[in-house]
């Protein structure tokens, strides 16, 4: 089968969040017909479309798209890996579960300055972000805060 086939078969399983490990995924895409997919190539895939394990809506830990997910909501996944968000004088720290750092950051960069976000660092847990010339830290704070719908 193409490539392409490949690339939406995969994107389409995803979004059902129903497989909790790689060889789960990889054993769905042989049913499918694609013989010759591996794990390695899964773990390509997961990497090369930004997939993250997250808890679904029955508390299940499932790979899933965050391109997919969009802006959270109150229902959604992404809010469910922001474990605390702080402040200091000069920048915001969002704390998040084990390896989501980088999705909530690409979330933070992509929502960028016209909502006081000059710019995240992101590690594998922790996300520091910087607030532009216009705004300041506390209210950046209070932008994270309100986008994770946290308490104050």
């Amino acid at each position: 089968m193409k490539q392409a086939d490949l690339t939406k078969t995969f994107k389409e399983m995803l979004r059902q969040e129903t497989f909790s490990s790689q060889v789960e995924i990889v054993q769905a895409l042989q049913e499918q017909g694609f013989d010759n997919i591996n794990q390695s190539k899964v773990s390509r895939m997961l990497t090369k479309f930004g997939a993250v394990r997250t808890r679904n809506a029955k508390s299940e830990m499932v790979y899933c798209l965050p391109a997919e997910l969009g802006i959270p909501t109150t229902s959604s996944p992404l809010k469910n890996l922001v474990i605390d968000i702080d402040f200091n004088s000069s920048m915001v720290v969002t704390r998040t579960s084990p390896g989501a750092a980088q999705l909530i950051a690409r979330l933070l960069d992509s929502i960028g300055k016209s909502k006081g976000i000059l710019g995240s660092i992101a590690g594998d847990d922790t996300i520091f972000s910087t607030p532009t010339k216009e705004c300041t830290v506390k209210k950046l704070y209070q932008t994270i805060i309100e986008l994770f719908e946290q308490e104050l």
